[in-house]
């Protein structure tokens, strides 16, 4: 990470944040202290040792990447597939003073024909926030046998002429769909979405093993929130989360809470897949849905969801005997890198200047800064 000093010298605006060490988003850590050169929105340089003259002093801090959450569906009130257009703007902005500086808004499950207006929306938060909102995760609703909270009467199998729709009508938008493979007669939406560039999850289905590498086969490329809304992994049916911790193609993500997943089986998680990622799912908390012990829940008790943050992730994570550097990736790196996103997750020469600084001890978020601007 070393680079000479000279190569940031006389560059019109750049601003050079001095720190205790830099965790890159690939798992380790610089040597102290640390800085990270930016102009114009993007790293221009980073090293180790002292800084360039002028440097902006933050202490004994880790600079980090900004946190990439593929899965959020709203947070207190705001429900991100139905509150107003100015409400989901304000919550973008206060999950991004908490670090996550890339983000999906999540949809979960609707009619066919409601997705137009909850797509156009999310269209129009993306221009408001184009830093921090990446797009879309549509999350449903062509599940399958582990439907979990999503409303069972608006489930259905795979529709390609929607497909289709959503591809030309919204173009980048929609960035991952998670889908059952049994609702997914012959796998052709999953194909279909594959060849448009768009990261396919398989979730919320009770597909075996077997099943669930020949969706690998056809383009699937993640597992959404491992262990949860799939059946229980045995020993002698490994099912969905045996493909997610076996198959590399398959990324798995975790919801790092501790209560939709046991501390014991996140550790277990992370420890055999280093390229997992991190996720909150977290939901607005407005009726029907409650918050109760450190999650978000139908009235029947069904998960809905969780109140977690990506920071509140990172920690929890931490605090299973993961070094900071390794936690950090699956909160950076490797959401980036499951969306093809070479310029985020990263610190270094070309990267966005989408940064955290965290307290060493406790790992939480002291400043943020989106496209080198402070938050």
């Amino acid at each position: 990470m070393q680079t000479p000093l000279g190569a940031v010298e006389g560059i019109p605006g750049a601003l050079t944040l001095a720190c205790a060490r830099i965790v890159n988003g690939e798992g380790g850590q610089s040597a102290s202290p640390a800085w990270v050169t930016i102009a114009d929105g993007r790293i221009v340089a980073a090293g180790s040792g002292d800084p360039p003259p002028g440097a902006v002093d933050l202490g004994d801090a880790l600079l980090a990447p900004g946190f990439v959450d593929l899965q959020v569906n709203g947070i207190g009130a705001v429900d991100f597939a139905s509150a107003a257009l100015e409400e989901i703007v304000a919550a973008v902005d206060a999950l991004t003073a908490g670090g996550t500086t890339g983000m999906l808004l999540t949809i979960c499950s609707a009619p066919l024909d409601a997705y137009d207006v909850m797509l156009e929306r999310s269209h129009r938060v993306r221009a408001a926030r184009p830093d921090v909102v990446i797009g879309v995760h549509l999350e449903g609703p062509f599940l399958g046998g582990a439907p979990g909270a999503h409303p069972p009467e608006v489930l259905r199998s795979a529709d390609i002429e929607f497909v289709k729709h959503v591809n030309e009508t919204y173009g980048d938008l929609v960035r991952v769909v998670t889908l059952a493979p049994e609702a997914d007669p012959g796998l052709v939406a999953t194909r279909l979405l594959f060849h448009h560039g768009v990261v396919v999850a398989l979730g919320h289905s009770t597909i075996d093993y077997d099943g669930a590498r020949t969706a690998a086969d056809a383009g699937a490329r993640m597992v959404t929130h491992l262990f949860n809304g799939m059946a229980p992994m045995h020993h002698r049916a490994p099912g969905l989360a045996g493909a997610a911790l076996d198959d590399p193609r398959l990324v798995p993500s975790v919801i790092a809470d501790f209560v939709h997943v046991h501390p014991a089986l996140v550790k277990l998680a992370l420890t055999a897949r280093a390229d997992a990622v991190l996720v909150t799912d977290a939901v607005a908390t407005e009726p029907p849905v409650v918050e109760r012990d450190g999650a978000a829940y139908l009235a029947n008790g069904t998960l809905a969801g969780s109140t977690l943050t990506m920071d509140g992730a990172l920690r929890n994570v931490a605090s299973l005997g993961f070094p900071a550097g390794r936690a950090v990736r699956h909160a950076t790196a490797n959401p980036a890198r499951v969306l093809g996103l070479a310029d985020r997750g990263r610190i270094g020469a070309g990267a966005r200047a989408d940064l955290v600084a965290l307290d060493p001890g406790t790992l939480a978020v002291r400043t943020v800064w989106v496209a080198g601007r402070p938050v």
